[in-house]
């Protein structure tokens, strides 16, 4: 209801909480009009958009970096061997391809359950979403950001997406006022590429755009999650056009081989 704002309580519904469950229950309660904004972790939404639905605007963005918490002053500063924690497969394939002498180890739960292992001994360092540990008013814990060109973000990372029913042009209006031109550009050019190269949220890929008044610079990381093999590209395109520039960059990755190391990695998790 735009005249009150009002919020619709899914978790008071049973939803699952799987996030890709989550999200299309999100989806549904706004097809269904029971509400008339969706609010998304723009980096939880699938490539495709449903149907009768579509991304209209974004606020101004979240740091969209990730941070190291434990062990070391930079990555090339963590002890040789350090156990680190993530069930990342994107940040698992970039640590290894810089770090190969590192551990990877699954780790899962919220922030407090891995703040708690972290603590308990279980990790030398564990890796979480700096724009996450900001909304939550942790920042201070961060041992340091891994840079972008470091560690590529995921596609859609710190950014939330606003969602309406196709043709609703007040609740449109209503979130492009709020909504901010640069991160929206970011926004489509990540998702473009994403979706070009058929990837989804458990994919080895990261893709990171930023605006900078008339140019969007659009890089990506594609590799195989044991740090082996990757590829690397990045582009710089006109904002005013970003699904174009997200395409370009993606043609760029499957022309150097990205196709390959995207089969082998699935074939890798099973």
């Amino acid at each position: 209801m735009l005249g009150g704002a009002e919020l619709v309580p899914l978790s008071s519904q049973g939803m699952p909480g799987d996030k890709s469950r989550f999200v299309r229950a999100v989806e549904q309660a706004v097809l269904d009009g029971q509400a008339d904004i969706a609010v998304h972790s723009a980096k939880d939404l699938p490539g495709e958009e449903v149907e009768g639905l579509e991304v209209v605007a974004a606020p101004p963005r979240e740091d969209p970096t990730d941070a190291w918490i434990g062990a070391g002053a930079s990555l090339d500063d963590v002890p040789e061997g350090a156990r680190v924690g993530t069930v990342s497969l994107r940040r698992k394939a970039q640590l290894l391809a810089a770090r190969p002498d590192l551990q990877i180890l699954d780790l899962h739960g919220n922030v407090d359950t891995r703040m708690r292992k972290l603590a308990e001994g279980h990790y030398d360092a564990i890796v979480l979403a700096t724009a996450g540990l900001r909304r939550l008013g942790r920042e201070d814990e961060i041992g340091f950001r891994l840079s972008e060109d470091r560690m590529v973000p995921a596609a859609g990372q710190g950014a939330l997406a606003l969602q309406v029913r196709s043709g609703d042009d007040e609740s449109a209006a209503a979130v492009r006022a709020i909504g901010a031109a640069e991160p929206f550009a970011e926004l489509r050019a990540e998702r473009a590429c994403f979706i070009r190269l058929q990837a989804d949220c458990s994919t080895p890929i990261g893709v990171h755009a930023k605006a900078d008044g008339s140019v969007l610079r659009i890089g990506a990381f594609v590799g195989l999650p044991d740090g082996s093999e990757w590829v690397r590209d990045e582009v710089l395109a006109d904002p005013a056009d970003p699904e174009a520039a997200g395409d370009e960059l993606a043609e760029r990755l499957l022309a150097a081989g990205a196709a390959d190391l995207l089969t082998r990695a699935a074939e890798a998790q099973g």
